[in-house]
């Protein structure tokens, strides 16, 4: 069995680009080849900054054989449609065969596709793949049709065995595949020719090319860090800077540069940011003082003078890029000793979102939010108040418009210049916070208040202007948003009824559209809301206070917002969905939940549905299901049929079984248990008495019948049965978990 060498050898290949195209070269290859019916042992897909690179083992020398027989139409069936399977099957007449069937006879033909060698295969494989190769960008040149991310130069295309390698031959677009390669751009000994894959890899090395990206990348490491701790230093650690910068060269060279004195009082983080965004150096840290101090560089190329020269263009690019960062920190450190108003009020100007309005229209929104979590987080309102009002300052600042991913980063810098709390400066870092699955969340109270608050307005907002995740798009990140309030909800313990926050904040957006709200309106709804939870009960509440009401920007709110805030709701139990598939928590164990009062206290509900969860996948727990189920399904089909409802009057003293009267017994001392440890949300302890109802049940189902001939027996069976079901529905709506 053969082995295949593939090469693309082009300009230079971005390296956000590289390790995607060789996975795609690997599919695309390998997926046409088995499709032709060429199968093989091993593939391995590698890259460089100007080759993509395939090597298969054990490849078929030739497809095989493929027999099919093919049924045709009925013996006597006219001409044109024997004619027309005849040239289907590629077959003349006196090559059918006539068979006996139930409905006749039919003709059949056996046709026989010969196998084809790998070579021929694999040329028309390979050519559709360069053809329609799935790059993110791609260009032309010269007067060719062919499409590459750079200039396409040469392919490498051959088989190789015991006996030798021959070429594929195959032409695209001129470009005809060949048994050669060439090493590094500068240090390379031009073209040379290559029998198989250990030859090329071989000879690629001598030639100063390596071939793995992830060779390079631990060459690129380990020489950094040695550097660094000769030095008493340390690398500090980037693993996408570290691949990013394994793409961009063939033959590593690590130099080690010094930053000079002017820049070492900057903030770590602007250094390090600095270097990586514009000139792709590793930062090195001084563990002792926590201070950037030097630089790692990686050259495509070794030199006579050991990387001098390079280094010093390098820091000296680098010098006039810092010199721009410090100027950039003086000026916002000028700004943030005055206590940063003019950011504040700068921010006014800017907008946030046309149908949302400013930056400080935004702020102003979720300050006041923020201050009503303070009895949630358990935080004072004022220091709250202050952290949020003061949260987003740094995106008015040089810096963060420079970088902006240091926001947040330059708030807590700039609010312990103002000589704001720590409370405050941490606030300003933190609100962000969570953004994705693996990130830290927020313990600090009067961060959690903030950072709530901003990504409650964000969600309210959009959600208010219905303009709401669709699919795959989420171009505000609001699913992002939403679980990251699920997240700092639930590990910090909060307690936080959604509804109640939903319907004060969408109401502040509505007044926001509105026009000449009164703040007497707006701020007696917020309190009615505040104190009872529920918007139509609070509007009513309002209109009777207020003269003249309702102004023309509350017409229809009443209706409006609780519809809105329960979509948005239903949004956050979706969400909710993802965060708890990863413990195993099922979609209907969640749904079952949802189901139950206060479906709008995260915290409650997880609570409810872990330990529903955890009880279904005991023995108990599913054979009690089942149970429910039973006597759920038989209740219900005996009141439709019978026209009343059996939820009451079950009595003992009609039990005729000692199974029934067992099951009365355990109801009367499980029920209230039950009860108590719902309302004392000690769902564990529910489970446990739902468990003791399992074996009465089960007992009582396989000793009698429900449906008895006597009526008085039967009623007061049947409403026995809704008491069962009573009890169950309470800890969860278990006719919504599957079986």
């Amino acid at each position: 069995m053969p082995d295949l060498l593939i090469e693309l050898f082009s300009e230079e290949i971005p390296a956000r680009m590289q390790t995607r195209a060789a996975d795609d070269l690997k599919k695309r290859v390998t997926d046409g080849l088995v499709e032709a019916g060429l199968t093989y042992a091993a593939a391995q897909g590698f890259s460089t900054p100007r080759r993509l690179t395939l090597a298969l083992d054990g490849l078929l020398a030739e497809s095989p054989t493929v027999r099919e027989e093919r049924k045709g139409p009925k013996v006597g069936a006219p001409d044109k449609a024997i004619e027309g399977f005849l040239r289907g099957a590629g077959l003349t007449r006196d090559a059918l065969e006539e068979r006996e069937t139930p409905k006749g006879n039919v003709y059949f033909a056996l046709i026989e596709k010969p196998g084809r060698p790998a070579a021929e295969l694999i040329a028309e494989v390979l050519e559709n793949t360069i053809r329609n190769f799935p790059w993110q960008k791609s260009m032309r040149w010269g007067a060719g049709s062919l499409r590459w991310v750079r200039p396409l130069h040469s392919i490498l295309c051959i088989l190789s065995d015991e006996s030798g390698h021959e070429v594929v031959p195959m032409d695209v677009d001129g470009i005809q595949a060949s048994d050669t390669t060439e090493g590094h751009r500068f240090m390379g000994s031009g073209r040379f020719a290559v029998t198989g894959f250990e030859d090329y890899e071989a000879k690629l090395k001598r030639d100063h090319v390596i071939l793995n990206a992830t060779e390079r990348a631990e060459h690129i490491w380990h020489d950094a860090t040695n550097m660094a701790f000769a030095l008493g230093l340390e690398v500090v650690e980037d693993k996408g800077l570290l691949a990013e910068v394994s793409g961009l060269v063939e033959w590593p060279v690590v130099l080690m540069g010094d930053i000079a004195e002017d820049f070492l009082g900057l903030p770590p983080e602007v250094l390090q940011t600095s270097m990586k965004e514009h000139q792709k150096f590793f930062s090195v840290r001084n563990p002792k003082t926590n201070r950037i101090e030097k630089f790692v560089t990686v050259a495509n190329r070794e030199t006579s003078d050991n990387g001098a020269t390079i280094l010093a263009g390098n820091q000296k690019v680098l010098f006039a890029r810092l010199s721009d960062a410090k100027f950039f920190w003086e000026n916002d450190i000028r700004v943030a000793e005055a206590g940063a108003e003019a950011w504040l009020e700068s921010l006014n100007n800017v907008t946030f979102h046309n149908k949302l309005g400013t930056q400080g229209d935004r702020i102003a929104r979720f300050t006041a939010l923020a201050r009503e979590l303070a009895p949630v987080v358990g935080a004072d309102a004022d220091v709250i108040g202050q952290a949020a009002r003061f949260a987003k300052a740094d995106l008015s600042s040089e810096m963060v418009y420079e970088f902006p991913e240091l926001q947040g980063l330059m708030g807590r810098y700039y609010a312990t210049t103002a000589s704001l709390s720590d409370k405050v400066a941490a606030a300003a870092e933190e609100h962000y916070s969570p953004l994705g699955p693996s990130d830290d969340v927020p313990s600090a109270p009067v961060s959690v208040a903030v950072a709530l608050a901003d990504k409650l307005d964000t969600l309210t907002g959009f959600w208010a202007i219905d303009e709401k995740p669709t699919g795959s798009k989420d171009p505000f990140a609001l699913r992002r948003a939403a679980l990251g309030v699920i997240r700092l909800v639930q590990e910090n313990d909060l307690r936080l009824p959604l509804d109640r926050y939903f319907d004060m904040q969408l109401l502040r957006h509505e007044a926001h559209q509105g026009e000449a709200v009164r703040e007497n309106e707006l701020n007696s709804l917020l309190e009615e809301i505040a104190e009872h939870g529920v918007f139509g009960a609070a509007f009513k509440t309002v209109q009777e206070k207020i003269e003249d009401m309702p102004s023309s920007w509350l017409f229809g709110l009443e209706d409006k917002v609780p519809d809105t805030s329960r979509d948005l709701l239903s949004f956050f139990h979706d969400r909710l969905k993802v965060y708890l598939r990863d413990e195993g928590v099922r979609h209907d164990v969640i749904d079952a939940c949802i189901a139950m009062p206060g479906n709008d206290d995260l915290n409650l509900l997880v609570k409810r549905a872990r330990a529903l969860e955890t009880f279904l996948r005991t023995e108990d727990g599913e054979n009690l299901l089942q149970g429910f189920k039973r006597a759920n399904n038989i209740v219900s089909q005996a009141e439709e049929k019978d026209g009343v409802e059996y939820s009451f009057g079950a009595d003992v003293k009609h039990a005729e079984d000692h199974t029934e009267k067992a099951l009365f017994a355990v109801l009367d001392e499980q029920e209230n248990a039950i009860s108590s440890a719902i309302e004392a949300e000690d769902f564990a302890a529910a489970m446990g008495g739902m468990a003791a109802l399992r074996a009465p049940i089960d007992a009582f189902f396989e000793a009698v019948q429900v449906n008895a001939d006597n009526d008085i027996t039967r009623r007061n069976r049947l409403n026995l049965l809704s008491r069962i079901r009573k009890i169950c529905l309470g800890v969860a709506d278990l006719a919504r978990v599957e079986g």
